[in-house]
């Protein structure tokens, strides 16, 4: 790219983040929640069709990404870069972000299934912590959700009783980012996921309402992830 399709380049992002509407669009990203355009038009003040016709611009720039999730979808930012970008541009102004504030019950957003998965704050603690201690890694030629396990993820969770290689097996997708919709991050899904929540009801770290999918952490699961994972729970 030569210097003059450079500074149009940046000048094209400049404007898409200057317009006011979609400046509190993606500052109200920066937190890593994601956010339905109709949330993010309460955010911008402006009308849902109007939320859409910037949130297209933003999209056509590589600011922010769509996350389709079953019936619905949420937007995030598109990577790392924007995130830093606009860090810097608050620095700037030093003004103080929103904190995001779910609406979710208490015993749902703590910990849930979700279809076959671990959902809430703990799947969403699990999957942070799986990436921080390198098990999880993106697959270079999956989808940009897919993960990898790597060699130091499948000593551990072998250690709880999961069979790796059978999971693999399954006529399913093994492990990838499900969007969570108490905490709008992502928890793990696939039979990796699946896998992971049938060995913690097994060896009684967790059990589950009858009447709900609630899932409740007993005492020896608290202190097996903790020890295990590193996740207070």
């Amino acid at each position: 790219m030569n210097a003059e399709h450079h500074e149009l380049a940046v000048s094209k992002i400049a404007a898409a983040i200057g317009e006011p509407a979609r400046a509190r669009m993606l500052f109200c990203l920066v937190d890593g929640h994601a956010r339905t355009s109709t949330e993010l038009a309460v955010v911008a003040d402006v009308a849902v069709s109007t939320a859409s016709a910037h949130l297209n611009r933003l999209k056509s720039e590589r600011l922010v990404k769509v996350i389709t999730q079953g019936k619905h979808r949420f937007y995030s930012l598109e990577g790392e870069k924007v995130a830093r970008v606009l860090e810097g541009l608050s620095l700037l102004a030093d003004v103080p972000r929103k904190k995001f504030v779910p609406r979710t019950p208490n015993g749902l957003r703590a910990a849930r299934v979700c279809y076959d998965h671990i959902a809430g704050g703990l799947g969403v603690a699990l999957h942070d912590r799986f990436k921080d201690l390198g098990w999880l890694v993106r697959e270079a030629a999956g989808k940009e959700d897919s993960y990898a396990l790597t060699d130091a993820g499948m000593r551990a969770l072998e250690t709880v009783g999961i069979d790796i290689e059978e999971t693999r097996k399954l006529r399913r997708r093994f492990a990838y980012a499900c969007l969570d919709w108490s905490e709008r991050r992502p928890h793990l899904a696939g039979g990796l996921g699946s896998a992971l929540l049938s060995a913690a009801v097994k060896r009684r770290w967790l059990s589950q309402d009858l009447d709900s999918r609630v899932i409740r952490v007993t005492a020896i699961g608290k202190r097996e992830m903790l020890s295990r994972f590193g996740v207070s729970v």
